[in-house]
Order: structure tokens, then sequence, then C-alpha cells
């Protein structure tokens, strides 16, 4: 962005400088500095408030790229990053050399950095926030010396203490007995200068790396037949899933990646009802669409991926249980993938005595949906519909009446089951208040939940048992 440009955080009760362009630095501008300040120096300033979570992505994208030079890098608070090259710098040339392709590497992507190497953690931290360099071996006290004592990731009371005595460089600390700085300025003091300066060891923490489940395939000849590519397919699958049984994990969404020798990537995707490692089963619902792939000049490579991931415990080989769950889940996929995981719906209970309130509709795929209770002490129909009148009843319960115009003699009449709305969520339909449910069974076959008002007298049928 051109001119003077700041990004601002919110800390306590004023907004500050979070980070800056060159542009506002040349003005006199710097970080921790109150935007009141910043703006009674440069009027123009141009801002925008801190996003910490696209920040925090941005860091992590270049801690992978730094991972290019060293197996271990951490991230050092929220604008830095550091990593242990110990053993590597020879495979780019040198430690010079290294530090020219990092800086090369994060031009190329829209960044500027200051970095510095050296033999600790707290004196590449000091030296990269000021002026950068490398510092050879055997060379740290000279190199540190005329830094400031803030280079030693002190807090800012700390700083602010040892300057109200003149010691303003990390020279005056080295000079000074170790006894009475412990004493007046706390353990803390001593620990960063001893990690400056490698008398106390500093390990690199890099975060743990998230297990990822994919595989490639570069083919010697570029192939075009469906046959082939799911053979490629196939041999991927293999490997993926064995890495999701080895994390015991399931995939949920897959990506099939095609490269034509055109450069143009050609990418399918699936959905899974539940988490699956099941190379057969996932390779049919990969079928469908690789049939109607354009493989143009052929197809050169092949990667696939199961980007999303659930945990998925070993299961008994045969259990028919696990047999009947599986081919729902194939169904629900199979649908979800033609027509939209979001349009396959499935009933779930909830808690109320009202019919049309006892269950609701949600994706199939909700892996928490809970199954409708094994057993219950009330009796509810399969088929629950609109209540629709009976008409020409005759008794209490009814021994006859109409209903869909056919006339139907009860046999057999169990109830009254009352049923009373909630008053803080009454359907329109209750608005005659509380009904007697009955099950009956007529002679002439069907098996209905009909329900009397009391208030208004009237029957109606709301079910139909099996």
């Amino acid at each position: 962005m051109a001119g003077p440009f700041a990004v601002i955080a919110r800390q306590g009760n004023s907004d500050r400088i979070f980070c800056l362009n060159a542009e506002a630095a040349g003005l006199g501008l710097a970080r921790g500095m109150a935007l009141a300040d910043a703006r009674a120096i440069w009027p123009d300033l141009i801002t925008t408030p801190a996003d910490s979570s696209r920040d925090a992505a941005g860091l992590e994208a270049l801690r992978r790229l730094t991972m290019r030079y060293a197996p271990q890098v951490g991230l050092d608070g929220a604008n830095g990053l550091v990593a242990d090259i110990t053993g590597v710098s020879h495979l780019f040339g040198g430690e010079s050399e290294l530090r020219t392709d990092l800086h090369a590497n994060f031009t190329r992507v829209g960044f500027a950095l200051e970095s510095a190497i050296a033999p600790t953690k707290g004196a590449a931290w000091a030296l990269s926030r000021h002026g950068g360099g490398i510092i050879p071996e055997g060379a740290m006290t000279a190199a540190l010396s005329p830094l400031p004592v803030s280079a030693l990731r002190l807090d800012s009371e700390t700083t602010d203490a040892l300057a109200r005595l003149g010691l303003l460089r990390i020279a005056d600390l080295i000079a000074l007995p170790r006894a009475p700085l412990a004493k007046r300025f706390g353990p803390d003091l001593l620990r960063r200068l001893d990690q400056a300066l490698g008398q106390l060891p500093e390990a690199v923490a890099a975060p743990v790396e998230a297990p990822t489940f994919s595989a490639r395939l570069s083919l010697p000849e570029p192939i075009g037949l469906v046959s082939d590519v799911m053979a490629g397919l196939d041999r991927l699958l293999l490997v993926v899933c064995n890495k999701l049984a080895q994390a015991q994990m399931g995939a949920r969404r897959m990506r099939f990646e095609l490269n034509r020798v055109d450069r143009r990537v050609i990418r399918l995707e699936i959905g899974l009802a539940r988490p699956m490692r099941d190379a057969l089963r996932i390779s049919a619902l990969f079928a469908r669409q690789v049939e109607g792939v354009d493989s143009g000049f052929g197809i050169d490579r092949l990667r696939l991926e199961a980007y999303v991931a659930e945990p998925l415990a070993p299961e008994q080989i045969g259990n028919r249980e696990a047999q009947a769950r599986d081919a729902l889940a194939d169904l629900i996929s199979r649908l979800g993938n033609r027509l939209g995981f979001e349009h396959i719906l499935r009933a779930h209970p909830q808690d109320s005595p009202l019919p049309e309130n006892s269950f609701r509709l949600i994706p199939a795929v909700r892996q928490d949906a809970s199954h409708w209770p094994a057993q219950s002490h009330l009796r509810r129909p399969v088929t629950i519909f609109p209540p629709e009148p009976l008409q020409q009843v005759s008794g209490h319960p009814p021994a006859r009446f109409f209903w869909r115009g056919v006339q139907l003699t009860t046999l057999r009449a169990h109830g009254p089951e009352r049923i009373t709305p909630d008053w803080w969520n009454t359907p329109p339909s209750w608005s005659m208040g509380l009904r007697d449910y009955w099950r009956i069974e007529t002679s002439e076959g069907p098996r209905l939940w009909v329900f009397h008002t009391p208030q208004a007298p009237a029957w109606a049928v709301q079910g139909e048992f099996l």
C-alpha cells in the first residue's frame, strides 16, 4: 500500500500500532506507539484493525515455508520464527548462502524480514531485531555487547529500571557482579543473559505437526483410460487408508487430483456419511466421477488426500450391526455425492410430548445424531401425518366411523393417553388445547392413532401403526 500505513491493535484502553510499513517507520512511528500519538505526528496515517486469526494463519504458512531450511521451526511470539539449522547450512553452501536464500524466498512471496544466525536462540533473537547478521562461533560476547538490554527479551519494567541506573547495553551487564543483579532484578535477568551467551541451554520448541493423509503417484507414461486411472486410484487408496488405520482415523472428505500433461489439474471430491478407511468402498464412490474425466493428451500424475478425517476405532470384522451401519452409510454417501449432503435428512428425536415436536430433521451425516430410544413405555405409530377428521363417529371411543371414504369398525381400543401442549411452544394445530389419544384396531385391518378434543368435541386420526 502506498503511503504511511499501520495495523492497529487494541491494548488495554487504547489503540496501538501493531505493525507498520517502512514509510511509516521513516516518519518516526514505531510498534507499540499509541494511535493518538502516531496521528499527532502524521494525521494522514492509513490504518486497519489487526486480524489475529489471519495473522496466525499467515505466520503458520511462513513457518512451513521456513521448514525448507530446518527440520525444527517454531513460532517466536506473534511476529517471529526460530529454526534450529544445526548440521543444515552446508547443504546451501554455508550460513551466509542459506540466509541469502531465505531472504530471496520471503521476497518472492511478498514479505520483507530481518534475520540472524547465531550459536544460541537468544543471540539470534537479539541480533535479528537490531540489524540482523551472522554471529560466528567464539564471537558471541563481542557481537552482543553493543546491543541494548532490551535485546535480552526482558519486560519493559526491568528495562526501564536498568536504564535509570545507566545500564543501557548488554556490555554493562556482563561487567557487573551477578549476585547484586539477581538480588535487585530477580533471576529472570540472569537467565536471559545466560541463554543469549550460551551458558544456559534453550531448545527450539517446534509445534507438533498434524498428520497428513495423502499419497501421490508420478507415472512414467501418460494414461487416459478409465481403467488405468482407477488402478492408480486403488494404489493410492491402499497407502492413504493404511495411514488412516495407523492413526485410528477415518476419512470424511477426500480429494483426488489428476494432473494432465498440459498442466491442467482436475479435482474430484467425495464426502462420506461416516468416517471410513475401506479402500474398496471409497473407490466405488469415486468411480462415477472418474468416468466423466476428460484426460486430454494424458494424465501423468495422481494425488489423493483425505483432507477431513475423524477418529475411527477398530471394529470387529463380520459384526452384523456394523455391516448394517456401513450399508446405510454407503447409501447416504452415494446420494449425498449426487444430490448434496444438505438434502439428505434424518429424523432426530427431541424431548417433547407433542407428536409434531417429538423430532426434527437434521443432515443425515451429522455425527451427534442419536438413535431413537430402543424401548419406550409410549406406543407411537410408524407413520404420523397431519390430523384428518373422522366422519359419522358413533360411541366413545368410536365404535364405527368413516375415514378416507371408508367405513371402519373398531375391534379393540386402548387408551386414553392425555397429551397437553407445551405452554411455551404450542403449534397452531394445538389451539384447541389438550387431546386424548387412542390406539384403535379395526376389523377391516387399519390400526390407527386417533384423538379426541374434549374442549370442542371432535375426533381425528393422526397416525397409522404397522
